[in-house]
């Protein structure tokens, strides 16, 4: 799968088609907690959208999710990681995470990432090296450390 995935850069024509990706990816979630609102779920994205740090995934050339990434104090911050329910568990959002992780490995620096409590992406996170740092009433906060042996080898130059 993760051959077949590509990315795009995203316009601000795009809000309102990101929006309805992002409200598809987390209504099974945000339901098992009693906590959807569609409303909610597409302003609180549509407030915060900027094309500039937002990418389409692609696979086989259809657009199944998106990833926002910004750097934030030091670290990049994946803002938010949504893929279409019915191409989760294929690799996808490990390709995405391979795109993160080289993306902070150059910068050697930590990525920083927030996931609903209750949401299947807390053991995906675990499984690619993120570490919780911070429970809040909602969500779980995880931090991937910077690469060590990058940082280094950028020191020595």
């Amino acid at each position: 799968m993760k051959d077949q995935v590509a990315f795009e850069t995203t316009a601000a024509l795009d809000a309102e088609l990101l929006a309805s990706i992002r409200v598809e990816a987390m209504r099974e979630s945000l339901e098992r907690i009693g906590r959807f609102d569609l409303q909610r779920a597409r302003e609180r994205f549509l407030s915060g959208f900027s094309p500039a740090h937002t990418r389409y995934i692609l696979v086989a050339g259809e657009r199944v999710g998106f990833f926002v990434v910004r750097s934030d104090e030091g670290a990049l911050l994946l803002e938010h990681l949504y893929i279409k329910p019915n191409h989760q568990g294929q690799g996808v959002g490990a390709a995405v995470l391979a795109e993160v992780f080289a993306q902070a490995d150059r910068q050697a620096c930590p990525v920083r990432v927030g996931a609903l409590r209750e949401s299947d992406s807390n053991r995906f996170y675990a499984r690619h090296g993120f570490i919780l740092v911070e429970q809040g009433e909602f969500d779980n906060y995880y931090v991937r450390p910077a690469s060590e042996a990058l940082g280094l080898s950028a020191n020595q130059d």
